[in-house]
């Protein structure tokens, strides 16, 4: 009777923590609903507001801006006041700038509510895979933090749904409006979760830890007592300082965390996410409920690859995905950019086209998309993680900025085969850059990750048990 109980026990524990990781992933659908959203919506602002090719890349843009700044400010605050509460504040952040981006009767003011919306988006995505690094079991850390990138891929397809259902009147006031659903779930989901017992124990609240821990691992009090006591061990001091991101082991963490959060953007997903319907456009389909169908299809395998990936990140491992998922993605946007080399048309065309994004899309859904914000999350020391996730993040953002405003200039400047042939070729360095520096962390304590950096750097890694 007892083992019966313990394993109903254990059932629970994991239950409570699939629900904490599934509610604070909710971050990543106010990332992905805004993605997705921008590119239908951007179908119809254009021409009410007369933009430029540098004005409709400052409309996407601007929430990059926005992100790059939420961003800076959530490690510090993280580490202050926790990272749950950081993402109730960017859940009502998030809200206040839905609302006003439905209201805006000016460009001027578009891009400033949509500045707002990518603060709120920035805090998120810092604190939300962090949160769920920090309260999951190793074994299934992976496919936990991954959550984050599913709800970006749902968020997507949500918002190309969206887009479709209004497409007919091109109310693109209730497309950015209606985002402000997701952050009214993710506010009051939160209210409920618990604090992360890393943080908790960073902060000097060890009861606190503990009991947080009884209530999602319902291990043996000896187990509990060694996570909390190597926990204790890998802070050492108090919370560290942005000095700190200059010593050895973390600068050799930081490289691979901000190595990644670059090439993620300057691969080129995101001129895929915002700009879907204008590339499939390229292909001859003039018909925007067309195109954005089209998007649909395309944000349904960024979803369905996803939960591959969920499947696969704790059994295949992450170098491996990232390999052959970077691999494939330089295929894909090759073959797009030969599409538009040969200046291939009509049916054919657009089949050619619209296959090679989703094969890019895919690929990218179970590498790069979901293993940088879970690498970001896991691989730095506990005294420094929140500031150090912030500043992948911020260079993620960063860089996503950079791409969107590029993006149609690129097409300018290089046409559309140059633009794709160059993506194609920051898979092909990314790739390289992965098989060179990215160490495999499956399965491995948080605590034992850091100490692969120590050993790559020649110092002694901190204490485990």
């Amino acid at each position: 009777m007892a083992r019966e109980t313990s394993a109903s026990d254990r059932r629970f524990a994991m239950r409570q923590v699939i629900t904490t990781a599934a509610i604070a992933g909710l971050g990543g659908l106010l990332f992905g609903y805004d993605t997705g959203v921008i590119a239908s919506a951007l179908l119809f602002i254009e021409p009410e507001f007369g933009l430029s090719s540098f004005g409709s890349g400052l409309v996407v843009a601007a929430v990059p801006i926005g992100a790059v700044g939420g961003a800076l400010f959530a490690g510090r605050l993280s580490d202050t006041y926790g990272r749950r509460l950081m993402i109730l504040i960017s859940a009502t952040i998030f809200i206040v700038g839905a609302i006003g981006s439905a209201l805006a009767d000016s460009e001027a003011v578009l891009v400033i509510a949509r500045v707002v919306v990518g603060a709120a988006i920035g805090l998120a995505s810092a604190a939300a895979p962090v949160y769920i690094s920090e309260v999951s079991p190793p074994d299934v850390r992976g496919r936990l933090v991954t959550f984050f990138q599913l709800s970006v891929t749902v968020g997507i397809v949500v918002a190309y749904g969206v887009g479709l259902a209004f497409e007919p009147s091109g109310d693109w006031r209730w497309m950015l409006g209606l985002g402000a659903v997701p952050a009214i779930a993710l506010l009051i989901g939160m209210l409920r979760m618990p604090q992360s017992p890393r943080w908790l124990v960073m902060v000097g609240r060890g009861y606190d830890a503990r009991a947080t821990l009884e209530r999602i691992r319902v291990d043996d009090p000896a187990a509990i007592d060694a996570e909390l006591d190597e926990i204790s061990e890998s802070i050492v001091t108090e919370p560290g300082s942005w000095r700190d991101l200059l010593e050895p082991v973390a600068k050799a963490a930081l490289l691979v965390g901000v190595g990644l959060a670059i090439l993620q953007q300057v691969s080129g997903i995101n001129t895929v996410i915002y700009f879907a319907p204008t590339i499939i456009g390229y292909t001859g389909i003039d018909s925007n409920s067309a195109a954005i169908l089209a998007s649909v299809a395309v944000g349904i395998v960024n979803v369905g690859m996803t939960l591959v990936a969920i499947r696969l990140l704790d059994r295949a491992g992450r170098r491996p995905l990232l390999l052959w998922g970077t691999a494939l993605m330089a295929t894909a946007l090759s073959a797009l950019a030969i599409v538009f080399m040969t200046g291939a048309s009509g049916d054919i065309g657009s089949f050619v086209a619209i296959g090679s994004l989703m094969l890019y899309v895919g690929a990218f859904a179970v590498s790069l998309g979901p293993i940088f914000w879970l690498l970001n999350a896991e691989i730095y020391p506990l005294k420094i993680r929140s500031k150090a996730a912030s500043v992948g993040t911020m260079a993620n953002w960063t860089f996503n900025f950079i791409v969107s405003l590029t993006f149609l200039l690129l097409i300018d400047a290089l046409g559309r085969s140059g633009a794709f042939f160059f993506y194609a070729a920051i898979c092909v360095l990314t790739f390289f850059f992965c098989k060179a520096l990215v160490p495999e962390t499956k399965g491995k304590r948080l605590e034992e990750i850091q100490a692969i950096f120590a050993e790559r750097v020649g110092e002694k890694p901190p204490p485990t048990s």
